[in-house]
């Protein structure tokens, strides 16, 4: 289960001051906090540091693409033909949960129970007090305050966003049609926060709120989270398990390695999602060699860290797959970069 001090940690190491031979990336805060724990381990055995702006995915494309930093990290995975046209190689690093979490003096986290239809007119700005009676509906017994509805949604370009808003595109026809589903969309109605640590506290500090974040922040924010119906009818919680099931349905193959671990079946959350990893297949100096290095070493080492903090690691057949990839794709003067050990 979460430990609050490797949030703590993870701030920490995130804005550390980068030293000469530490790694450089950018991107998506979802996954933020598990990385900073795999560096703190690889630091301990290697001496290597990992200096990662947790910028938002859009961000870590757009560095990637400037060439700015060693590698890109992204919850919307690429299309094989963007990679292709950028000569990038795509691989997934960990899964996750995103889960919406609610502001409501009086309810108890997983007390209240939600389903995509209600959430989409939410988002939509079609419900806007918390005693509507579809939620009163959903909910019978449970005592929830007559609070206007704020919605909070990410101000930046999002993978977070992106997963969210391909499960409510998945789920109902008028967010689809209306809104659709990207890293960055016209929100109907709400106020930004910047980053999953940034939506968390923008809802943290206005009651009434509702916004979506990774399951670590939820904890590390002492937020309250809903249920969500699940693919079977069933209204579920967020956790190791339920995040587990879904994870299990993943099939990665080249050449990009995406998968959709949206609304599946047999007690699944239903928004449950990769994370990816952008490098260049053509290197020109060790940066790439020293990336591959330390997923490499977390794909060996770093599982129960990443199960403490409730992320799903990739299976073994993933690892195998994603190591080949490595061995066939990414090259220094024609050869490849890294073979693992």
């Amino acid at each position: 289960m979460y430990k609050m001090v490797a949030v703590a940690l993870s701030a920490t190491l995130l804005a550390g001051v980068a030293h000469a031979g530490d790694i450089s990336g950018a991107g998506a805060t979802f996954p933020a906090p598990v990385y900073a724990k795999w560096a703190e381990g690889y630091r301990a055995q290697t001496g290597i540091g990992l200096n990662y702006q947790a910028i938002g995915s859009g961000g870590g494309i757009k560095q990637i693409l400037a060439k700015t930093v060693a590698f890109g990290a992204t919850d919307k995975p690429m299309s094989d033909e963007d990679l292709v046209k950028n000569g990038l190689f795509q691989f997934p690093a960990v899964m996750g949960g995103i889960l919406p979490v609610v502001n409501l003096p009086g309810v108890q986290p997983g007390t209240m129970k939600l389903d995509a239809d209600v959430l989409a007119d939410i988002f939509l700005g079609k419900i806007t007090k918390w005693t509507d009676p579809r939620i009163v509906a959903l909910n019978p017994g449970l005592k929830i305050p007559n609070w206007p509805v704020t919605v909070v949604h990410r101000s930046d370009g999002s993978g977070t966003s992106y997963v969210w808003t391909s499960y409510l595109a998945l789920k109902n026809g008028e967010w689809k049609s209306k809104v659709g589903a990207n890293t960055d969309v016209k929100w109907p109605v709400g106020q930004g926060g910047k980053g999953n640590d940034g939506v968390a506290a923008v809802v943290k500090q206005t009651p009434g709120a509702i916004g979506y974040v990774e399951y670590v922040f939820a904890h590390a924010n002492k937020l309250t989270h809903t249920q969500l119906k699940d693919h079977d009818g069933q209204f579920i919680q967020p956790d190791f398990e339920t995040f587990q099931t879904a994870a299990a349905k993943a099939v990665f193959k080249a050449p990009g390695y995406s998968t959709s671990l949206l609304d599946q079946p047999g007690n699944a959350w239903p928004v449950t999602s990769p994370t990816y990893i952008l490098v260049y297949k053509k290197q020109t100096n060790a940066d790439g060699a020293a990336v591959l290095a330390f997923f490499d070493w977390a794909f060996k080492n770093g599982d129960a860290a990443a199960r403490q903090l409730d992320y799903i690691p990739l299976p073994p057949s993933a690892v195998t797959a994603v190591r080949a990839g490595w061995a066939a794709n990414i090259s220094l003067n024609g050869k490849p970069v890294y073979t693992s050990k």
